[in-house]
């Protein structure tokens, strides 16, 4: 066993200032679940690129999280929420579930992107275990919110139930019993599984605590039994590069002082390995390995996100390789100097000592928009310089799986709201129970 001494936590005041900055924020960013949801469905686009960008079914599990967050603090009236809500999930309860490749979903799956129109599948996309579980959890976090005695209210409820119920975990279990990453109509399962540390944490846990398909704790086993334990800048953690990594499961779940079996050999939680693994990001920028001009501790958060690539620019005598979408990742790369604001918002439960600084600064760059959805998404410290100008790469876009933690985190940060509620949920103290997680609210 080894055990891995804290890194404490100074402690910080939210004073005024702060909730004020941080509502701001949530207000702003919540405007990408209006302007981008197609109320007939509740169907919410991928990114903001125009009307025949399809839907993500893990930008609806946010938005129907970020609805009662909405009600609470302000930004909506409850009554549009339930509509939004009863909308999103009598679609998903009524579109075609068939083995039909344009078919909305199939064994309680749904496909990662839809039509934003008809809700068909779109892109020739995968059935997503992991985008599926992202929307279901959003869908129990709204049957736990909801909880009024009215009719609306009583069918979001059951219909949330319904959706939870219909999914086939066992069906995607396959290699080693580990859940495959998805399938695809006339060509079957993917070859790729969740193993090893990732965002499936969440998959896993709501396959485990299902109340008809549960998987075993074998299947968990296998996803745990390939964890990675590193020493980055004399800090221990269990590594994965990209930030979101170490924050996508967290939105819902809150992992302080409960741990699963590799975490108590460690002397370790999922939220304390969090803060380590935001801190290291701080630290790579300030170390800047690969001299990049404006890393600093004002300046990291590296993780999947939108960048000026594809492409490769020499600049100051540096051949310099450019990415798009990429999941970018510390230390070991990849990293081109592409930098996403949302990613380091998302980590403020973590390390609010050093990120509520860093979003501070973001704000007197040019990369907030006064009443369009916040930040955007990423931008670049160094390809403008490729072009001798002053005029730095921002991504053109907004994405709703960026807005989400964002704002989440900071009302988890802020309120303990979406954590209290999922706390709460019977089925996600099942499946964290069944992962072997004891100790903390788990026991009260």
């Amino acid at each position: 066993m080894t055990t891995m001494p804290r890194i404490e936590r100074p402690p910080l005041a939210v004073d005024d200032a702060t909730v004020a900055l941080l509502g701001q924020l949530q207000r702003e960013s919540f405007d990408y679940f209006v302007t981008e949801a197609n109320p007939a469905n509740g169907l919410v686009r991928d990114k903001t690129a125009g009307a025949g960008w399809p839907a993500s079914i893990a930008a609806v599990g946010m938005a129907l999280t970020c609805y009662p967050i909405a009600v609470e603090r302000g930004f909506m009236p409850r009554s549009d929420a339930i509509a939004r809500t009863l909308t999103t999930l009598r679609f998903f309860a009524n579109c075609e579930q068939s083995e039909s490749p344009t078919a909305s979903g199939y064994k309680g799956f749904y496909y990662h992107f839809l039509d934003m129109d008809t809700g068909a599948r779109a892109r020739d996309s995968e059935l997503s275990s992991i985008d599926t579980a992202l929307l279901i959890a959003g869908v129990l976090a709204v049957v736990e919110y909801f909880t009024g005695a009215d009719d609306d209210e009583r069918e979001i409820r059951d219909l949330g139930d319904l959706l939870y119920r219909r999914v086939d975990w066992q069906w995607m279990r396959r290699r080693k019993r580990l859940l495959c990453h998805g399938w695809k109509p006339g060509k079957g399962f993917l070859r790729w599984h969740w193993e090893g540390y990732d965002e499936a944490l969440i998959l896993y846990v709501l396959a485990l605590g299902s109340p008809t398909y549960p998987i075993e704790r074998d299947s968990y086993d296998a996803w745990a039994a390939s964890y990675e334990w590193k020493t980055v800048y004399d800090i221990e953690y269990l590594y994965a590069g990209p930030l979101f990594i170490h924050q996508m499961s967290h939105v819902w779940l809150d992992m302080r002082g409960i741990r699963d079996h590799p975490m108590r050999a460690h002397d370790l939680d999922y939220f304390e390995n969090s803060r380590r693994a935001t801190l290291v990001q701080q630290r790579y920028a300030i170390e800047n390995p690969l001299g990049f001009p404006e890393y600093d501790a004002l300046h990291w958060g590296i993780s999947a996100c939108d960048g000026p690539g594809p492409g490769t620019r020499k600049i100051g005598g540096v051949q310099r390789k450019f990415y798009d979408y990429i999941a970018r990742g510390v230390p070991y790369g990849p990293d081109d100097g592409t930098l996403a604001p949302w990613a380091v918002a998302a980590s403020l439960p973590f390390a609010p000592e050093i990120v509520l600084p860093t979003i501070r600064h973001y704000q007197t760059l040019d990369l907030h928009e006064q009443r369009q959805c916040g930040f955007k998404p990423s931008f670049s410290t160094v390809f403008h310089h490729a072009r001798g100008g002053c005029v730095r790469w921002v991504s053109p876009y907004h994405f709703g799986i960026d807005k989400g933690p964002a704002i989440i985190m900071a009302d988890n940060y802020l309120h303990d709201f979406i954590w209290r509620l999922m706390r709460g949920n019977e089925y996600i103290r099942a499946g964290l129970q069944r992962a072997g997680f004891e100790g903390g609210w788990l026991e009260q």
